[in-house]
C-alpha cells in the first residue's frame, strides 16, 4: 500500500468514526442534555414550538450520512424492505391530510424518515466489527458517564424532584441526562445489552463494568417495567437462540396476551377488579385513563386515524369535551406503541407496522441464528428487538423523532435483517464505506462481520 493510500484509509476511518459518534450522540445525548423539567409548558401542543436549530442539525447530519452511504457498495441495503416502508410512508402521508395541522404531520413524517436513515446508516458506516465495537464502547462510556456525572454534580436536573412541575411522585428516581426516568431506564437496559456485546467482542472487563454500571442505574431509575424486563428478555433471548420456534411462540403469545390484559383492564371494571384481587395495579400507574381515551378516539376513526403524531397535546384535544372528564387529554402519547399506530394511521398503519417490526424480524432472527455468522452480534440485535417490542406495550417508542429508544430499536431491526441475509452477502464486495484501500472483510455494513459461530 502506498503512503497516499494509507493516508486516505486513515482519513476515511477517522471520518467514519466521527460520523458514527455524531449520530449516536445526537440520539443518545441530544442537543439539550439535563433538560429543566419546570421549563415545559402544559399549554404547548405537541411539536408546537419549532426548534429551527435542531431541524437544521438533523437535516445536515442526515445529508452527510446519506452521501457517505451512497458511496458504499452496500448502499442497496439501505432502508429495506423498500416496498413495505414505501407503502407505510404513503399511507401516513395520506392520513396526514386529515390531521388538524397537515403541514406539521408531514414535517414529522420527514423527520421520521431521517431517523430511519440514520439508524440504518450506523450499521453501514463502520468498516468492520472491531471498529463498531470500539465506537459503540466510546459512545456508551460517554452517555452512561454523563448520566452518572449528572447524578453527582447536577442532582436537581438528573434526579426527579418533589418540586418538579409534573409528576412529583417520581421524586428520587434517577433520570440522568434524559428527560424522564422511563426513558433513562430503557436506555440503560439497551446499554446493558451493548455492554454485554462489547464484553464478548473486544473488551471483556470494560464491557462487564459498563453492564454493571448501567444495570445499577436501571434499578435507581425506578423504571419497574425496564427493571423487570431486563432479566426476562435475557432469558427469552436465550430461549429464542436455542429453540427459535418456542421463542417465537412466547414472543407472539406474550405480545397478544399482555396487550389484551392491559387494554381490557382499562375498559372492564370486572377484569380490573380481578387484577386488584391478585395485587396488580389495574390502572398500570394510571395508564388506564389514557388507554380509555385512546380507544374511544380510535372507535371514531378506526381506518385513517388522526394523522401522524397529530392527536395528543393538540388544541383540538384540549378544547374537546373530554378535557372536562379526564386528565388523560394532557398525556404526551398513548403509552402503548401499538395503540399509538391506530391513533396515527388507523388499522392499516398498525398492520404494516406490526409486519415491519414484529413479523419480518421473527424470520430475520430465525435465519440469522441458523446461519454461520457472528452469533454475538445477532444476540445483541435480538435482545434489543425483544425488549423494544415488550416495552411498546407500556410506552410509545415507535416513530419517536428524538431520544435513544426508537433509534436503538431500528438499529436492531435493520441489524437482524443484515444478519439474516449474511450468507447471501458473503460474496459481495466488502464495504469500507470511506476506506476503499482496506482488505476485503465482512463488515457490519454488508455482512455481520463474518466472525464464526
Amino acid at each position: 500500500m502506498s503512503d497516499g493510500g494509507a493516508n486516505t484509509a486513515g482519513k476515511g476511518t477517522f471520518f467514519a468514526a466521527v460520523l458514527f459518534l455524531a449520530v449516536f450522540s445526537y440520539f443518545w445525548i441530544g442537543l439539550n442534555p439535563f433538560p429543566d423539567p419546570n421549563a415545559a409548558s402544559l399549554s404547548t401542543p405537541y411539536g408546537g414550538s419549532s426548534n429551527l436549530l435542531n431541524q437544521l442539525i438533523v437535516i445536515a447530519m442526515s445529508g452527510v450520512v446519506l452521501v457517505a452511504v451512497l458511496q458504499n457498495p452496500a448502499r442497496h441495503l439501505l432502508l429495506r424492505p423498500h416496498g413495505l416502508l414505501i407503502c407505510l410512508l404513503l399511507w401516513l402521508l395520506f392520513t396526514g391530510l386529515f390531521a388538524g395541522d397537515p403541514s406539521a404531520a408531514f414535517r414529522r413524517i420527514v423527520f421520521a424518515i431521517l431517523v430511519c436513515l440514520c439508524s440504518n446508516a450506523v450499521l453501514l458506516i463502520p468498516k468492520n466489527e472491531t471498529q463498531f465495537a470500539k465506537l459503540m464502547c466510546v459512545g456508551l462510556i460517554f452517555a452512561v458517564g454523563l448520566s452518572y456525572f449528572g447524578i453527582l454534580a447536577l442532582p436537581r436536573l438528573s434526579i426527579h424532584q418533589a418540586s418538579d412541575a409534573l409528576e412529583q411522585s417520581l421524586a428520587g428516581d434517577w433520570r440522568g441526562h434524559f428527560g424522564h426516568k422511563n426513558v433513562a431506564a430503557a436506555a440503560m437496559v439497551y446499554a446493558v445489552f451493548f455492554s454485554l456485546y462489547i464484553a464478548r467482542s473486544e473488551y471483556a472487563r470494560l464491557g462487564l463494568m459498563m453492564a454493571l454500571a448501567a444495570a445499577f442505574f436501571v434499578l435507581h431509575a425506578g423504571g419497574k417495567t425496564s427493571s423487570a424486563m431486563l432479566p426476562a428478555i435475557l432469558l427469552l433471548a436465550w430461549i429464542f437462540e436455542r429453540w427459535p420456534k418456542l421463542g417465537t411462540l412466547v414472543l407472539v403469545g406474550g405480545l397478544i396476551g399482555l396487550n389484551g390484559i392491559l387494554l381490557t383492564a382499562s375498559v372492564s371494571p370486572t377484569f380490573s377488579g380481578l387484577l386488584s384481587a391478585v395485587g396488580i395495579d389495574p390502572t398500570f400507574t394510571d395508564r388506564g385513563s389514557i388507554w380509555r381515551l385512546a380507544l374511544s378516539a380510535i372507535a371514531d376513526r378506526p381506518i385513517i386515524g388522526y394523522g401522524f403524531q397529530s392527536f395528543w397535546q393538540t388544541e383540538a384535544l384540549f378544547n374537546s369535551g373530554q378535557a372536562m372528564t379526564t386528565w388523560a387529554v394532557t398525556a404526551a402519547n398513548s403509552h402503548n406503541g401499538y395503540v399509538e399506530q391506530l391513533i396515527n394511521g388507523g388499522v392499516p398503519a398498525l398492520i404494516m407496522t406490526v409486519i415491519w417490526l414484529v413479523i419480518l424480524p421473527v424470520g430475520y432472527a430465525r435465519r440469522a441464528l441458523a446461519g454461520k455468522n457472528d452469533i454475538v452480534l445477532t444476540r445483541l440485535f435480538l435482545r434489543i428487538w425483544l425488549f423494544s417490542l415488550f416495552l411498546a406495550c407500556l410506552e410509545s417508542p415507535f416513530f419517536g423523532n428524538s431520544g435513544p429508544i426508537w433509534f436503538t430499536m431500528l438499529v436492531s431491526v435493520f441489524g437482524l435483517r443484515l444478519q439474516a441475509n449474511a450468507g447471501l452477502l458473503n460474496s459481495a464486495p466488502a464495504l469500507p464505506v470511506l476506506n476503499a484501500t482496506a482488505r476485503p472483510v465482512s463488515p457490519i455494513n454488508s455482512t455481520p462481520f463474518g466472525k464464526p459461530r
